[in-house]
């Protein structure tokens, strides 16, 4: 099979390296059967196009599509910049892409809805997801209950539905959670990959990086732990099989 495109923007080793661990795990995919890019070190390929893989994946990260230029540092413009120069082809020939929270808020940018922090950011911690109509019928949540939870921490959100794109999953809190846009392009406000260890692990890097008060880390971890995650990774699994 081709290659799923696994682009990181996570300048953490530690982060990076979990998170990838968890793409291949939830996703089933073994590392020959991807190509990682750490979007923080290196730049895309000259002449990259997003048609030559199964799939594109983009994780999570600590920068804001939303923030004004001048406070983006440089690492998180060319980051921007980089995801961005891909989205034309992703939704012009429908490739297969999932975006998971920096995720959407570039697929939402890309198609002109605006990206914020007006409304709708969630403190770290876990929500409940309900399926719209049409994530009843939405092969990506084949298997997945009506409601279920997810690990979530963003500082933006979308503000509302892009034109064109469908709501596949809101919650009480953040009504976009999971849109599609065409058959093929998919973006989760939420961490499909994350289970409570590995969000144990992003709590401790990100301490002291404004998603929540410092103190408050334990507590947090705590949460991770107990919290009842067990059914976004089928998202993944779903994406990898139907794709690759």
């Amino acid at each position: 099979m081709s290659r799923f495109l696994i682009l990181q923007l996570r300048p953490e080793a530690e982060a990076s390296d979990d998170e990838f661990a968890a793409f291949l795990d939830k996703g089933g995919l073994a590392p020959q059967q991807v190509h990682r890019i750490r979007l923080d070190r290196e730049a895309l390929p000259e002449g990259l196009d997003p048609r030559d893989y199964a799939g594109v994946i983009v994780g999570g990260g600590p920068g804001c599509v939303s923030d004004a230029p001048e406070a983006k540092t440089p690492a998180e413009a060319r980051i921007e910049a980089a995801c961005l120069s891909l989205m034309p082809a992703i939704t012009a020939h429908d490739v297969p892409f999932l975006g998971c929270c920096y995720g959407i808020g570039i697929l939402a940018h890309h198609l002109g809805a605006e990206v914020g922090k007006t409304r709708y950011g969630e403190p770290v911690g876990h929500v409940a997801c309900t399926r719209t109509d049409a994530g009843t019928r939405d092969p990506l949540l084949d298997g997945l209950p009506e409601t279920f939870s997810a690990f979530v921490g963003h500082k933006e959100a979308v503000q509302h539905l892009p034109d064109g794109a469908v709501h596949l999953l809101a919650s009480a809190p953040c009504p976009f959670q999971m849109i599609r846009h065409g058959e093929n392009v998919y973006a989760t406000q939420f961490h499909p990959e994350a289970d409570a260890a590995g969000f144990e692990t992003r709590i401790r890097i990100y301490r002291h990086k404004g998603y929540f008060p410092p103190e408050e880390a334990d507590a947090l971890i705590d949460m991770c732990r107990a919290a009842p995650v067990t059914e976004p990774a089928r998202i993944l699994r779903n994406f990898v099989r139907r794709y690759g």
